[in-house]
C-alpha cells in the first residue's frame, strides 16, 4: 500500500486501483463489472468466463492487505443490471460470506442503475462517508468532496519510444477518481475532455508504484489555448 491524500485525509492506495481510508476502515474500488464476459456471450462475443472469478479473488486479497471492516463500491459492480442473475452460485455465495464479515455497499452505476441484489450489503444510488460524498460519477456542479468512477481512467506515457499504459486516480482539490478495479475493464486516457471536464483546477493523475504515488499534472484544453 502507499500513501495518498485527498481533501485533508490520509489514504492508501492497495494493488493499484483501490483505495483505503484507516480513519474509516473502509475500502473503496470502482467498476469491478462482474459478468462482463457472460454478457459479450449473450451478444455471441465469446470470452473467457472468468472474469468475475478474477475480480472476486483480487478484491478478497486487497481486503486482506488493508484490514478494511467496510467495503464500498462505487457504481458498475456488475456490467449490466441482469449480471447478479448470471453470477456462478459458488461466487455469490463467497460475495454473501464477504458481507457477513465485513459491511458491504453497493453504490449502482450507469451499467447496473436496476441492481438489486446485494448479496447480504447494502443496495444505494449515493451516499456519504465522514464528509466524503459516494458516487458512481463525479458531478462538476457540486463543491463537496467525492470520490468516484465510471471512466476508468489510465495514464498513458511515451518512454523509450514505446507507449505505456497504467491505471491512474484523478485528482483535484473536490473530486477523486478512482481507476477501474476489475479484471475485464478497458480504460480512458486520463487527459480525455470527457474526464477533465468535471474536474477543477490543477488536475492530477495519480500512478502507484510498488513504493510510493507519483502525480503528474494534467492540461485542460483551456490551459492549452492559453
Amino acid at each position: 500500500m502507499v500513501p495518498l491524500s485527498f481533501a485533508g485525509q490520509q489514504f492508501a492506495i492497495v494493488d493499484r486501483a483501490g483505495l483505503y481510508w484507516p480513519a474509516q476502515s473502509a475500502l473503496f474500488v470502482a467498476d469491478l463489472h462482474f459478468e462482463k464476459a457472460s454478457w459479450y456471450a449473450a451478444a455471441g462475443q465469446m470470452l473467457p468466463p472468468y472474469d468475475s472469478a478474477a475480480t472476486l479473488d483480487r478484491l478478497e486479497a486487497a481486503i486482506a492487505a488493508c484490514g478494511a471492516t467496510s467495503l464500498w463500491c462505487l457504481g458498475d459492480n456488475f456490467h449490466d443490471s441482469r449480471g447478479a442473475q448470471r453470477l456462478d452460485v459458488r461466487l455469490a455465495e463467497r460475495l454473501e460470506s464477504l458481507s457477513r464479515r465485513i459491511a458491504v455497499h453497493w453504490i449502482t452505476g450507469n451499467h447496473d442503475s436496476a441492481l438489486d441484489a446485494g448479496f447480504g450489503g447494502q443496495v444505494v444510488d449515493e451516499a456519504v462517508l465522514g464528509g466524503l460524498a459516494l458516487r458512481h460519477r463525479a458531478e462538476s456542479s457540486r463543491s463537496v468532496p467525492e470520490l468516484s468512477g465510471h471512466f476508468h481512467p489510465r495514464l498513458r506515457v511515451r518512454l523509450r519510444g514505446r507507449m505505456v499504459s497504467r491505471p491512474c486516480f484523478v485528482r483535484c482539490a473536490e473530486r477523486l477518481i478512482l481507476p477501474a478495479f476489475g479484471s475485464l475493464t478497458g480504460g480512458m486516457d486520463a487527459g480525455d475532455p470527457a474526464i477533465l471536464g468535471v474536474m477543477g483546477e490543477a488536475p492530477q493523475a495519480v500512478v502507484a508504484t510498488e513504493s510510493k504515488a507519483l502525480a503528474f499534472y494534467l492540461q485542460k484544453t483551456a490551459d492549452l489555448r492559453a
